[in-house]
């Protein structure tokens, strides 16, 4: 159980999605960070991270290996497609 509620994790978690941007624009990339409930971490990729076959590995690999370090370990991130912004209570 993380032990922060959403509003205490909306900063950090913004925090750490400006740490690992520049990475993703090394690429062509970025991130755009949406929200975070009940512990998930709502973010849609952009730029050349839009249907990339490596996107699924840069969320995972990337961007929340890096939340869980810098802040909990039960953090998980969903990539909302675009579009699908409106959607996030049903996902």
């Amino acid at each position: 159980m993380i032990p922060f509620t959403d509003e205490e994790l909306m900063q950090p978690v913004r925090q750490v999605i400006d740490k690992v941007r520049p990475s993703l624009a090394l690429d062509g990339g970025d991130i755009t960070f949406l929200t975070v409930k009940n512990g998930t971490v709502y973010v849609q990729l952009q730029g050349a991270c839009v249907g990339c076959g490596s996107s699924g590995n840069t969320l995972k690999y990337g961007v929340e290996r890096q939340l869980r370090m810098d802040i909990h370990p039960e953090l998980t991130v969903v990539n909302v497609p675009h579009g699908m912004e409106n959607q996030i209570d049903i996902l």
